[in-house]
């Protein structure tokens, strides 16, 4: 499908609490196209996203019949927007914009005409940089990165997983699901999220297919946001600490597949859980 050049913003919500009103003020400011922002909502209970989007004549509230995790959410609002829309901002609601920052996305997509995803830098609220533009996944920087990240943070397989330089724009595997722009012609050529994942890894996911595809990653340190942090999943750490090992496990099955890889997956699902029982145990 020919698309118009127009903007949209679909971000998924889940009882977001105080969090989505900044969120749409400070995107009003990080760019001077009109956007129309879907909210996906997977089943809020707190009022918020219907407020805000009567609030707002270019904010709709799109119920997605349940929770569908951020994957599912987030194919359901984009499926909501309009032909004349060509440029697709992904986002959580948990999200400040720092002025002209989605115009600095879309500006970078003129220097890579074969880009098809662009990610902002993303700050902590404490003003640290979180890495968001990363190498893919494999084994050995994977397994290092699950066995030493925790008690070793400048061990060298999570140094090399996280990419953490000087920021500049370029390349990368994949790029943090938080916040990052799309061409909507590179999104459907990938089919979207991978509902499987119900959170975590469907970012990874995406960022490989997309490579796959033909198109590029690109980090634009330019744009800058600042990720306020999990408020909806910091209600239920435990259950999201279970969630992102079983989302982990999928990725790295799917990409070893077959009876010779077999003892590898038993291995792995047997790594992870007791590596989840762990961790819940010291949260406990």
């Amino acid at each position: 499908m020919n698309y118009g050049d127009g903007l949209g913003v679909v971000t998924v919500t889940y009882s977001p609490g105080e969090t989505l009103a900044p969120f749409v003020d400070t995107l009003a400011k990080a760019t001077t196209r009109p956007a129309q922002v879907i909210l996906a909502d997977n089943g809020s209970t707190d009022g918020v996203p219907e407020a805000v989007a009567a609030s707002h004549d270019h904010v709709t509230f799109l119920p997605t019949g349940g929770n569908l995790g951020y994957g599912g959410g987030a194919n359901r609002g984009v499926a909501a927007l309009g032909p004349e829309v060509g440029w697709v901002l992904i986002s959580n609601p948990d999200i400040e914009f720092s002025p002209g920052s989605v115009d600095a996305l879309i500006d970078a997509a003129q220097r890579w005409p074969r880009g098809g995803m662009f990610g902002p830098l993303i700050r902590e609220p404490s003003g640290e940089v979180y890495p968001s533009a990363r190498l893919l996944p494999s084994l050995g920087r994977g397994a290092g990165h699950a066995l030493f990240g925790a008690v070793w943070k400048s061990n060298p397989w999570t140094r090399a997983y996280r990419q953490e330089k000087a920021p500049v724009e370029r390349s990368a595997g994949w790029l943090s699901g938080s916040c990052f722009l799309m061409r909507r012609e590179a999104f459907d050529a990938v089919g979207g999220f991978d509902e499987r994942y119900f959170m975590y890894f469907e970012d990874v996911d995406l960022g490989e297919r997309v490579g796959a595809a033909g198109w590029l990653n690109v980090y634009v340190p330019d744009a800058e946001v600042t990720h306020i942090g999990g408020h909806s999943t910091a209600r239920s750490s435990d259950r999201m600490l279970r969630e992102h090992h079983r989302s982990a496990y999928r990725y790295m099955a799917d990409r070893h597949a077959g009876v010779l890889w077999a003892p590898f997956r038993l291995a792995l699902k047997a790594g992870l859980a007791a590596r989840v029982k762990i961790l819940t145990r010291k949260s406990g």
